[in-house]
């Protein structure tokens, strides 16, 4: 079956509500977990961390929220745009660069057999302290919990829960 035929079967609709708001405590227990993240000060804008993460899982809620958000913070469409391409785009910091290929990296972690190798690793040392790299690594498996709690339950862009 091709892609566009499996596009074709799904139907625009979500099985069931979010697990985050049918699992007592689970919501507050993830608003929690950003708001230590938060204090990591991690130094860049975690929103393209979450975008990238979101646009991998093909998840429509989150990548339409995290690019919305960006653009409400100012970012420029360029930046907003390029997050899937940020390898060859020239509007990413050599922080950034590194917070994305991490997320790429931990978002794909079944794609290779150590997915974030030492050179990776010393990338990240090189940009984060290890309250910070922390911090980040927190971020890209939150955002993945998202991605795959949407994902799984069909959760629409543009809805509210």
């Amino acid at each position: 079956m091709s892609t566009t035929d499996n596009a074709a079967t799904i139907t625009p609709t979500s099985r069931m509500a979010n697990p985050v708001m049918l699992v007592e405590g689970s919501m507050e227990a993830l608003h929690e977990l950003h708001k230590t993240i938060i204090r990591a000060r991690i130094g860049i804008d975690l929103e393209l961390v979450n975008l990238r993460a979101s646009q991998i899982n093909g998840c429509g809620v989150c990548t339409d929220m995290h690019a919305r958000a960006l653009r409400e913070r100012g970012e420029s469409e360029e930046r907003v745009w390029s997050v899937a391409a940020w390898r060859e785009s020239p509007y990413f910091t050599a922080p950034e660069r590194a917070a994305l290929a991490l997320t790429e990296a931990l978002t794909r972690i079944a794609d290779v057999p150590d997915p974030v190798g030492d050179e990776l690793w010393a990338e990240c040392q090189e940009h984060f302290d290890e309250t910070q790299l922390s911090g980040l690594i927190l971020s890209i498996s939150a955002i993945n919990v998202w991605n795959r709690t949407n994902v799984a339950t069909r959760q629409l862009a543009g809805q509210s829960w």
